[in-house]
């Protein structure tokens, strides 16, 4: 394999470029980087002639980027926080096992598979903490885009990260059984439900999308919590969709009942396990990701 030739310029130069932009001049770069004002004037000299361009042009006493500059200062700062999270990676896979995991659940996962992964990663990695950041719809996807998750169960994989199908969760439509929906005593179609509320759970993104909305109705609660939602549904205050696995001490005891709705009262919905960074992930976050899929496996096995 041939290797690439070796760089002429260092990343403590770039940064310089970069510093000298940020603070707005090369005696506040040098003070922001505890550097001499010579060495900074230095560094950008360095890459200037190193380059054979002009990154800088002197306004008064004000340095400003010239056009070739504006992309030199894009770039670098894009190779600069690539070294910087080739480093972090690094030390996290020289340390061992991780402080800390976040990861994402999308509301509808099964509670009973999240805790039992929970439980035996915890016998195998007891000192790594785990932040389990609950989310609906949106949330989960935009907690791996943020970086506050390291791994994910979400049912909507964002551009430019990987996912591998982990479970469908089956969602039924039910509503108390003395609403009036249940007195119909027959089949009930989409335009049966538009005069009777909605309770949905609210997504958790901070762009929601209003297409998520599961049925077009004339009155609609929106929680927070899929709690809050089930508790309203039981009391008769309206219908929804909810996974079998949260309401099943429900339903079981009588206090929610499906919907005759001809097949369309169950939905399905995909959910994919999603490590964030592949590449760089730990031991832990490995770890994690197996032994969720392992407690899906168990059931489905």
């Amino acid at each position: 394999m041939t290797l690439a030739p070796a760089p002429y310029l260092s990343l403590d130069q770039w940064r310089a470029l970069i510093a000298v932009v940020d603070a707005g001049g090369y005696a506040q770069a040098a003070e922001a980087l505890h550097k001499s004002q010579s060495s900074i004037s230095y560094a950008v000299h360095k890459i200037e002639s190193v380059l054979g361009v002009r990154a800088f042009e002197i306004h008064g006493r004000k340095a400003v980027l010239t056009p070739t500059g504006h992309m030199l200062y894009r770039r670098a700062l894009a190779l600069v926080a690539e070294a910087g999270d080739l480093e972090q990676a690094a030390r996290k896979l020289s340390a061992g096992w991780e402080a800390e995991i976040g990861l994402a659940v999308e509301v509808l996962f099964p509670p009973d598979l999240l805790i039992e992964a929970l439980g035996r990663f915890g016998a195998e990695a007891p000192r790594t903490r785990v932040e389990v950041i609950e989310s609906v719809l949106g949330g989960t996807a935009e907690a791996l885009l943020g970086g506050q998750a390291d791994l994910a169960v979400t049912p909507q994989i964002p551009p430019g990260f990987l996912g591998t199908p982990l479970i469908d969760v089956p969602l039924l439509a039910v509503a108390a059984p003395d609403h009036p929906l249940h007195r119909a005593g027959r089949e009930l179609g989409e335009q049966d439900l538009r005069p009777w509320r909605h309770l949905p759970v609210r997504a958790t993104g901070s762009v929601r999308d209003r297409r998520t909305t599961t049925v077009e109705v004339e009155q609609r609660w929106t929680f927070g919590s899929m709690a809050m939602s089930v508790a309203a549904a039981c009391a008769g205050h309206g219908f929804a969709w909810y996974p079998e696995a949260h309401i099943f001490r429900e339903l079981a005891e009588g206090r929610l009942k499906p919907l005759p709705l001809g097949g369309a009262e169950l939905r399905r919905v995909p959910l994919y396990l999603v490590i964030a960074d592949p590449d760089c992930a730990g031991p832990g976050v490995r770890c994690l990701a197996e032994m969720l899929q392992a407690a899906v496996a168990g059931v489905s096995g």
